[in-house]
């Protein structure tokens, strides 16, 4: 049996675990709404893996651990505190771990030698930029649902819309829940678009990495990209675990 990892990136809906082999091999995916000890069991017994990583943006990593540690030889949770592979220019206290990690997974997949744009589509959209091998800093906006929720809550009689593929041409509605979808979908689209568009002029070899589950509505739009997926997450959460195993062990 080769040598492998357990991740889980706790977010603020779901858990996604990974068993991560040699040269980042993803071994298994799951997302599930809860971490039970069933799964775990089932993963560990399964794969045996030596080491482990959680991070959670909902701060009930220990939660986690307790549910690990006994079937794991090395568990590390990753916090504001936690060392990592690369240098990093902002105040980690409020630095959101799923930052950390597709920043550190970057880096990790595409080289120190980069200046690379981590744009993440989830709950929010995050803007980040790391300059060879250094996070430099980001933006944070609200996400694709959080719009659609914030019309609805914050008005009396704007409807609750969903997030939906929407082409380029649809540039305005003819109803209003079209409307309010049109609107959603198009400033998120030329939020980011703009932003891409001035990273680029700046430097035309930057590396643009989408990532995030709301990347999908924007994949055959947005060009001058590299939709990722959930690889540079795991990936960076991967190199973190290494990281600092081999350095409690010198």
């Amino acid at each position: 049996m080769q040598t492998c990892n357990l991740i889980i990136d706790t977010g603020n809906t779901f858990h996604k675990i990974a068993v991560i082999g040699v040269n980042n091999n993803l071994l298994e995916e799951r997302v599930v709404a809860e971490l039970t000890e069933e799964i775990v069991d089932e993963l560990c017994n399964t794969f045996a893996p030596s080491k482990a990583i959680i991070s959670s943006t909902r701060g009930d990593a220990q939660r986690s651990r307790a549910l690990i540690e006994k079937r794991v030889q090395y568990v590390l949770c990753l916090d504001n505190k936690t060392p990592l592979p690369i240098g990093v220019e902002y105040d980690r206290t409020t630095l959101g771990t799923d930052r950390i990690a597709t920043a550190v997974g970057a880096v990790e997949l595409y080289g120190t030698e980069r200046q690379i744009v981590v744009i993440d589509a989830g709950t929010a959209i995050t803007i980040d930029f790391v300059d060879c091998g250094v996070f430099r800093g980001g933006n944070i906006s609200p996400g694709i649902d959080m719009r659609f929720e914030a019309l609805h809550e914050k008005t009396a009689t704007l409807p609750l819309c969903s997030p939906c593929m929407v082409e380029e041409s649809m540039k305005l509605g003819h109803s209003t829940s079209d409307a309010i979808i049109c609107g959603v979908m198009q400033s998120v689209f030329y939020e980011v678009k703009g932003y891409i568009d001035a990273f680029l002029e700046k430097n035309e070899n930057m590396l643009i990495i989408f990532v995030g589950g709301d990347a999908e509505y924007f994949v055959n739009r947005i060009k001058n990209t590299i939709f990722a997926g959930r690889n540079v997450m795991y990936s960076g959460l991967n190199r973190i675990l290494e990281y600092n195993a081999e350095n409690e062990s010198i």
